[in-house]
């Protein structure tokens, strides 16, 4: 991976529509280089967001009244909540670098901060005619921890990562993750690792070489 450092915003819990207002901001303002290629770290309240892909069945039961929002990114369904490390990345991308080839750097960026936290993880390729495996898994136990689900405008990215850290992996129950009936939702601290919230916001920070601001 070639250095990309990146400058940081820090927030804690943003409402899921509210981060996306913002980030339609921070990505017009990358595009007139009016921003340098950032790393937006925060949390939602629960929400479950989907991908246009989605299928109807694959949503969640509606008396869980947990709100379901269309995104523009790409993925299936996915699931936010407290406990969880959202990574939203502005970066204006190389010339001749594709959005494909960046998610595999994104991927492998928090395999080094998941390894920085006591556990082993490992990006995938996907086999043909399989459901995309974007995102990133545990050696051990092989179980999904990192949800990735990006787009790409005008050669800039948005939307991001999603990584469990110590939240109720409950919710992930009641939905089909990822397009994928069978997939096994796991956190830091299912796995054993003691990082917290705190911890994870500065391996992740440290893995995208990302650095300049403080939680607000």
């Amino acid at each position: 991976m070639r250095e990309r450092p990146l400058s940081m915003i820090q927030d804690d819990l943003v409402e899921y529509e509210k981060a996306m207002e913002r980030m339609a901001v921070l990505v017009e303002e990358r595009k007139r280089d009016a921003l340098p290629d950032t790393l937006w770290l925060l949390s939602h309240p629960a929400v479950y967001t989907v991908g246009k892909r989605t299928l109807t069945e694959h949503l969640p039961d509606p008396s869980h009244e947990i709100p379901v929002m269309p995104t523009g990114r790409g993925g299936q369904l996915t699931y936010h909540g407290p406990g969880q490390l959202v990574g939203y990345l502005i970066v204006k991308l190389g010339e001749r670098e594709g959005i494909v080839d960046y998610v595999r750097e994104v991927e492998l960026r928090l395999v080094a901060a998941l390894a920085a936290m006591g556990v082993g993880a490992e990006r995938r390729d996907t086999p043909p005619g399989s459901e995309l495996l974007t995102g990133v898994w545990t050696t051990g136990s092989k179980r999904k921890i990192v949800s990735i689900g990006m787009r790409q405008s005008l050669g800039v990215t948005s939307h991001g990562f999603a990584l469990n850290v110590d939240g109720d992996l409950t919710p992930w129950q009641w939905a089909v993750a990822c397009g994928m009936p069978d997939v096994d939702m796991t956190s830091l601290s299912r796995e054993g690792s003691a990082a917290g919230m705190e911890a994870a916001r500065a391996e992740v920070a440290r893995a995208f070489e990302a650095t300049g601001a403080v939680l607000s």
